[in-house]
């Protein structure tokens, strides 16, 4: 099992957060993992294992690479968020060390791991062979504009893979399906006020019932089949919660809007409700996934 780490070039114009190195962080250690159950239905469902060479757009902090590479894939992924992107080198590179030039490091299973550090997707999978199931666990369908980067990424991924490889589109459930969607309108709230208007990209919208299959037809993919994986979010306390919530950019728009301190005391309120008598936080919310064939 092979897992290679690609950094594309981040957007011109779009700078990076100030914590952006904590919020990675919170987003590895609490926010990535509520997840893994979409991971691990998308991976039953197309019967990962040491025959897949996968590519992962949008590979974040790793973990569900590192779970594809468990069941014997080779990986590659790509993301172009650097301090994600460097977390994940750690989860999958252990002791591949420098930023600037390819890395090469032993697999604890015995084969080898590639680390490509700019352009695009490697063009094949780390062995050589053509990729044959392409990924985006980064869910769309919940902010405005999250999917434009999405398309030209998936046309310029799908030549890489071989003819009839399949492609998995993710995406957040119906609102009223995902309990966090209440607590998510306090992003959209928070940023009504903001300039530009209420179409800024980034900002909190309810998801629509044909997001995926919006963006399968714009990328030229035929959809072949569909899912849905119950995904609940759980955290210690309150202030796990916050920290995660914030960890996915979908309250970027509320912190511009207003500030940080303010967010995180809003989303603290909003989340009252979802608190059990223990101090945790637990909402249920449900994730759909979307099989496409190039």
């Amino acid at each position: 099992m092979t897992p290679t780490l690609v950094r594309n070039q981040p957007h011109a114009g779009a700078p990076a957060p100030a914590d952006a190195g904590t919020r990675a962080r919170d987003w590895a250690e609490i926010q990535e993992r509520m997840l893994a159950p979409l991971y691990e239905a998308v991976y039953d469902r197309m019967e990962v294992g040491a025959a897949t060479r996968m590519l992962a757009l949008g590979c974040g902090s790793g973990l569900a690479m590192l779970v594809a590479a468990a069941r014997g894939a080779h990986v590659t992924g790509v993301d172009s968020d650097r301090e994600r992107l460097a977390l994940a080198r750690t989860r999958l590179l252990p002791g591949a060390d420098g930023d600037e030039t390819p890395a090469h490091s032993p697999h604890p299973a015995g084969g080898r791991t590639r680390l490509l550090e700019d352009g695009g997707p490697a063009p094949s999978a780390a062995d050589g062979a053509p990729y044959d199931l392409i990924t985006v666990f980064e869910p769309i369908g919940c902010a405005a504009g999250d999917s434009e980067g999405l398309v030209p990424a998936l046309r310029s991924a799908v030549p890489l893979a071989v003819r009839g490889a399949s492609v998995v589109l993710t995406g957040w459930g119906p609102p009223e399906r995902c309990a966090t969607a209440d607590v998510l309108r306090v992003a959209a709230r928070l940023a009504d006020g903001a300039r530009p208007p209420r179409t800024e990209p980034g900002r909190w919208r309810p998801t629509l019932r044909d997001d995926l299959e919006d963006v399968a037809a714009r990328a030229g993919l035929r959809p072949d089949g569909s899912g849905r994986v119950s995904c609940p979010f759980g955290y210690a306390n309150v202030g796990s919660a916050v920290r995660g919530l914030l960890s996915t950019g979908l309250f970027d728009a509320a912190v511009r809007a207003t500030d940080r301190s303010q967010v995180e005391k809003e989303v603290a309120e909003a989340l009252h409700p979802h608190r059990r008598p223990d101090g945790t936080v637990w909402m249920p919310n449900v994730f759909r996934y979307l099989v496409c064939v190039t």
